[in-house]
């Protein structure tokens, strides 16, 4: 059944299709929260509260725009405004982060017979290149997000921010002139000439317990080893390696406990959270 055929139905209090509703949209929206706050357990919480949101104002949905346009607004929003939100996101600059990549910078060769090794680097690279984005500030991140990683169109973007084309385009600009130059000075899978590399930066971060072989949750989950972005950045044009890298992570699903979450919402009729019509 189409989306809004399902969310049709779920106004009108069928419960398989509220559930329908929430399978379809619940993956973008925790890749999303994920991007924007580079923490899986905070991702995780915002998706959590994101889809409470889509449920208690699903009755309001017009049917005048895309439903994925309605609910990425909602989502955004949430992610930029909300304080809780906000309040778990680190106060962090590039120039910090560059100090952070520089320090602890060791041989890798006591690491390289760990089992792990590989998985531990390509943790690290997701980790670093999600991190990186939390230099932007919301608006800027957002707004990079949406066009570079995910690559929507101006007009969807900007009508998700509910600001002008104009300006769009300009946070867009701004944001990806800032991650590309720090990409470029401080990467050194983009750029081999830069002091932090992969192999360097381990040994530092482990110690830090920053990236552990007990959580390789990105590693194991991604279809692109670090080996594979390696030689796929080295084949890349310089002006295209800062999104190739970026885009390097996959849209990783909602975790499996978050659709119990909200399993369960729906199955106690959303006792608190109530819709114009109740459940069947």
């Amino acid at each position: 059944m189409e989306i809004k055929k399902l969310v049709k139905a779920a106004i009108s209090g069928n419960k398989v299709a509220l559930e329908g509703v929430i399978t379809a949209i619940q993956d973008n929206i925790y890749y999303l929260a994920l991007r924007m706050l580079a923490n899986e357990d905070d991702a995780k919480d915002a998706t959590q509260d994101i889809l409470i949101k889509v449920i208690t104002n699903l009755s309001s949905f017009r049917f005048d725009s895309q439903f994925n346009t309605w609910v990425y607004r909602i989502a955004t929003n949430h992610l930029i405004t909300e304080k809780k939100v906000l309040q778990k996101i680190p106060s962090l600059t590039f120039d910090i982060y560059k100090m952070d990549l520089e320090q602890d910078l060791q041989d890798p060769a006591a690491l390289t017979e760990n089992p792990d090794y590989q998985l531990l680097l390509n943790q690290l690279r997701i980790s670093c290149t999600m991190a990186m984005l939390l230099c932007l500030n919301s608006a800027h991140r957002m707004a990079y997000i949406l066009g570079d990683i995910m690559e929507m169109e101006h007009d969807e973007a900007s009508s998700i921010l509910d600001i002008s084309k104009d300006n769009y385009r300009k946070q867009l600009s701004r944001a990806r002139a800032k991650v590309v130059q720090f990409t470029h000075n401080s990467c050194g899978l983009v750029n081999s000439s830069a002091k932090c590399h992969c192999e360097k930066k381990l040994h530092g971060s482990m110690q830090r317990q920053r990236v552990s072989s007990n959580n390789l949750h990105f590693a194991k989950d991604s279809d692109k080893n670090y080996i594979r972005v390696r030689d796929l950045l080295q084949e890349t044009q310089d002006d295209l390696k800062t999104i190739s890298l970026q885009q390097a992570i996959n849209h990783y699903k909602s975790p499996a406990e978050l659709s119990s979450i909200i399993e369960s919402l729906v199955n106690e009729g959303l006792k608190n959270y109530p819709l114009t019509a109740s459940l069947s």
